[in-house]
């Protein structure tokens, strides 16, 4: 079976894989399609340890080839999304409709793979960057036949993370304003969530000045080139405060209700936090390594109700938001084909990677089938 390794020499495209059959709560799943998120990316370069030798990828879909003896939500030759997140279904938080506070769904690494012989770990529950994978019956979220998997295999992670974001932890509602750090993968699908919600400001925010269309075509209807300035600066003056606040010494220059990282380094996530109005918000959606920190006066929190919140995984319920997704999608208010930037064999992901790091591609696909 072909995929991608992440061995301790490096990235190796090898046919000397294998996956064991599925157990009784476990899917097989022949994937079909599967984007490369910077969370791939981040294992290779060591900004998310993990033990080698992993099967990598996370983003995937495919169709069902097999099913154990308890599973009942789904059937060989479905078409299916995989959600990397890997709940019990059963503990208080899954029973209170928050599976991404399941503590069963974090670090649950397995070896359902072989390589060469020996055992490997599969990659966020998933490994999409293969043949062939098995997952649990809670993460096969079964999809309509009629939608393209080149497209669907996106919703996985990257949509569910950025809309989830907005929609399910931020709750966005309608006529708040909104900066996105990061007009990437993920923060294209915030930029998206937020014209779903009806935010009426929504600030893109990036080094890169290309992404301008990109982030428009999304939705957003300015553009902050990062590269210029003080990036805060600039959004807080495209929001001037309202007049009888002018004069206040905490941010005396407005700002917005929203801001989120989706690029996972201190000084973006700074940047963010700096870039909020009174009674605003940030959310940290990006990964920076282990034991990042980020300075913060805490008065400049306190005194005006500034927050900031964590978000895993977009708060996701996957079962409920990958069909209200499809729902979107299909009604034309969710943007999904046009996440697609290239479509590559599993041969090319070099290929794919040197496109994301020129900020080339809001995603890039392997093909797999």
């Amino acid at each position: 079976m072909r995929g991608i390794v992440f061995t301790a020499d490096g990235v190796e495209i090898t046919d000397d894989l294998s996956v064991r059959d599925p157990g009784p709560k476990e899917v097989k799943v022949r994937i079909v399609a599967a984007g490369v998120c910077h969370s791939d990316l981040s294992v290779i370069d060591g900004t998310i340890p993990f033990p080698p030798p992993v099967v990598l990828g996370h983003e995937g879909a495919g169709v069902v080839e097999e099913v154990g003896s308890e599973v009942r939500s789904v059937k060989p030759g479905d078409h299916v999304v995989i959600a990397t997140l890997a709940s019990c279904g059963t503990c208080r938080a899954c029973s209170t409709g928050h599976p991404t506070w399941c503590r069963h769904s974090l670090g649950n690494i397995g070896t359902p793979f072989t390589y060469k012989g020996e055992p490997a770990y599969n990659f966020a529950a998933a490994s999409v960057f293969t043949e062939s994978t098995v997952v649990t019956e809670v993460q096969a979220v079964r999809i309509p036949n009629d939608v393209p998997l080149t497209s669907a295999c996106l919703i996985g992670c990257g949509v569910l993370t950025g809309v989830g974001a907005v929609l399910n932890r931020a709750r966005v509602r309608p006529g708040e304003t909104a900066a996105v750090f990061g007009v990437g993968g993920v923060g294209l699908n915030v930029i998206q969530g937020l014209r779903i919600s009806g935010a009426t400001r929504i600030i893109a925010v990036d080094t890169v000045a290309a992404k301008e269309a990109l982030g428009r075509q999304f939705g957003a209807t300015d553009f902050v080139n990062a590269t210029d300035g003080d990036a805060a600066e600039a959004v807080r003056a495209l929001l001037p405060p309202d007049r009888e606040r002018a004069s206040g010494a905490l941010n005396p220059t407005g700002g917005v209700a929203w801001a989120f990282d989706c690029v996972g380094h201190p000084a973006v996530l700074r940047s963010a936090l700096d870039s909020l109005d009174w009674g605003g918000n940030a959310v940290a959606i990006g990964i920076p390594p282990r034991g990042t920190e980020v300075p913060v006066d805490v008065n400049s929190l306190a005194y005006v109700d500034r927050g900031l919140l964590g978000c895993r995984y977009g708060s996701a319920r996957p079962h409920h938001d990958i069909p209200l997704i499809i729902d979107l999608y299909k009604s034309g208010q969710l943007l999904l084909d046009e996440l697609v930037s290239l479509t590559r064999p599993l041969a090319a992901f070099d290929e794919v990677v040197a496109e994301m790091h020129a900020g080339r591609v809001a995603r890039g696909v392997l093909t797999l089938g």
